[in-house]
């Protein structure tokens, strides 16, 4: 599954993001993870995926097995 987080990246930098099941909406954000997710709870989701947004946008590439 591939997922195109450049409009998280433009958006949230530096921060901590709680994503939706999709992985595609941000529920909330912050600076520190902890406000985020419980922030992402308040809201009704149970288990919120946390990302933290780079400050830089590098290339990455991997490979899977």
């Amino acid at each position: 599954m591939k997922i195109d987080l450049t409009k998280i990246y433009n958006i949230y930098k530096g921060l901590w993001v709680a994503l939706d099941t999709n992985l595609k909406t941000v529920i909330s954000a912050d600076k520190e993870a902890l406000r985020a997710y419980n922030k992402a709870i308040q809201q009704g989701y149970k288990k919120p995926t946390m990302f933290k947004v780079p400050l830089k946008n590098l290339p990455y590439f991997g490979f899977f097995n």
